[in-house]
């Protein structure tokens, strides 16, 4: 078992059962899966976006990616239907709390500038939702063989269902939080 999962169980779980004042510890908000994804709308312009954007990802998450396809056509994004427009990566278990463990002692450390997460990141059903301009700052890209830049959102879906006990179960995960 995970280190970050072991405490959650064990310290985080009873802690949030009596600050919420919650009376069954399944009550107790918990973390249902990350989602990594990316947006590839300059393969329309470069082609090998696609090819960076899947080892990228597959580096990061240790899983492979499925690329999301165009729905519908639209004209003025010069988008056609069944055109590869994205790529995501669903993780859940115990991956999941590996990359949260690295994403809060690695990653974000790295991020130039970093001052913490804003709460205006969580969204009203209690999700966190990030986004980094650049994927450079994960350990496994390494700078020297990095070809193109790419952004990509990462979204950490809980089951609280408000944003009071979404913001105390990451903040008892660890997620930095900018200091209002």
């Amino acid at each position: 078992m995970n280190r970050l999962q072991e405490k959650y169980n064990k310290e985080i779980v009873p802690q949030l059962q009596a600050d919420l004042k919650l009376k069954n510890k399944l009550s107790v908000p918990r973390l249902l899966k990350i989602v990594i994804n990316v947006g590839m709308g300059k393969v329309i312009q470069d082609p090998q976006i696609k090819d960076t954007v899947v080892k990228t990802l597959t580096r990061i998450s240790g899983q492979k990616p499925v690329i999301t396809l165009a729905k519908k056509s639209i004209s003025n994004f010069k988008i056609r239907q069944g055109m590869a427009i994205g790529a995501k990566v669903t993780i859940r278990g115990e991956r999941m709390y590996d990359f949260l463990d690295k994403l809060i002692n690695v990653a974000l450390p790295r991020v130039r500038d970093f001052r913490g997460i804003s709460k205006k990141a969580i969204d009203p059903k209690g999700n966190l939702n990030i986004g980094f301009p650049e994927y450079i700052v994960f350990p496994e890209i390494r700078s020297d063989e990095v070809e193109k830049l790419h952004g990509l959102e990462l979204a950490v879906v809980t089951n609280a269902n408000n944003k009071e006990r979404s913001i105390a179960l990451l903040t008892k995960l660890g997620i930095p939080f900018k200091k209002d």
